[in-house]
């Protein structure tokens, strides 16, 4: 057995002084395994009786989030962010954790490493329940963290597709409200075991200090909910918006080059008509080149007269309506 835990990818931890501390493995309560592999997976079956479909499912990014009691331990299933590296596209995914409370230990279990028992709250922690309940309300505080990046990046591409006319900019938003899907799936289903968690207090052992925790720990994810609610409704109801602007912003430039094309054609047209090999007027006058050069460039001057001219009664004529 010792020689397994050697070599197994396992962080354990022990209750000193209400403060959660790392610790020796025969010593600590709190066992995370990290993207366990088979020896690993098989120990927790076979050891500590973790249901196989348990196991699996807190490793399973789909997994919905669950929870199971039986005589021998409680199982819970929830769902917490994924570290976001900011490469490729700008998805934000979420993770499944395991969370299995036996009388005497409480094993985790999630498929990467992330900072779950580390911070503040956890510097005062009287008993394997508190732990539980404290790793849990930590990932509200993951999923707010990540909103707020969210909402700045979103505001960051906002700024950028206002001059903008490629695709990009839209497509990272297109990925970030896929995001919020994501996250207010997996924040209300969190609440689903909340509130069973709740219910179940009494089976579980829950004393007065944690049901007031998991009490402001519900009303937390209900917050967070309706903060990624809010982003969500946002950023789907302003994206036809913003689409119609990377559409105006290349209607603009397509008119800009239509208006340096025209401005090109005309004088481009004055030259060729002097440079036909036929008698032409003024082709024994010693200054017509420079009178052909006049007539082309006072051609230019005309036109743009022309269309600033027309623009000015257009835009005049729509404000008047």
């Amino acid at each position: 057995m010792l020689e397994w835990l050697r070599k197994a990818m396992l962080k354990t931890y022990g209750i000193s002084d209400n403060q959660l501390v790392e610790a020796r493995p025969e010593d600590s309560p709190v066992w995370v395994f990290i993207s366990p592999d088979d020896a690993e997976k098989k120990v927790l079956v076979e050891r500590f009786h973790v249901d196989e479909h348990n196991l699996a499912s807190a490793l399973d990014p789909d997994e919905l989030s669950r929870l199971e009691i039986t005589p021998e331990h409680l199982a819970i299933i929830f769902k917490q962010p994924k570290n976001f590296t900011g490469k490729g596209q700008l998805l934000f995914k979420v993770a499944s954790v395991g969370l299995f409370l036996f009388p005497d230990r409480l094993v985790v279990v999630m498929p990467e490493d992330a900072p779950l028992l580390s911070g503040k709250p956890f510097q005062r922690v009287q008993s394997l329940q508190g732990v539980l309940l404290k790793i849990m309300a930590g990932s509200i505080w993951h999923f707010l963290e990540h909103l707020k990046v969210i909402n700045m990046i979103t505001e960051e591409i906002e700024t950028k597709i206002s001059v903008s006319m490629e695709n990009k900019f839209l497509l990272n938003l297109f990925s970030l409200e896929k995001s919020l899907v994501y996250y207010l799936n997996a924040i209300n289903s969190n609440g689903f075991v909340f509130e069973k968690l709740r219910n179940a207090a009494a089976k579980v052992g829950f004393s007065p200090e944690n049901m007031e925790l998991l009490d402001d720990t519900v009303i937390e994810n209900n917050q967070c909910y309706r903060q990624a609610e809010i982003y969500s409704n946002i950023l789907a109801s302003l994206m036809d918006a913003r689409v119609s602007i990377v559409s105006n912003n290349l209607n603009i430039l397509m008119k800009t080059l239509n208006l340096i094309t025209i401005c090109i054609m005309v004088p481009t047209l004055v030259v060729s008509v002097f440079s036909m090999n036929v008698p032409l007027p003024l082709q024994h006058h010693p200054l017509a080149f420079w009178l052909v050069m006049v007539l082309a460039v006072g051609s230019v001057a005309v036109m743009m007269f022309w269309w600033r001219r027309s623009a000015s009664l257009l835009d005049r004529h729509n404000r008047r309506r």
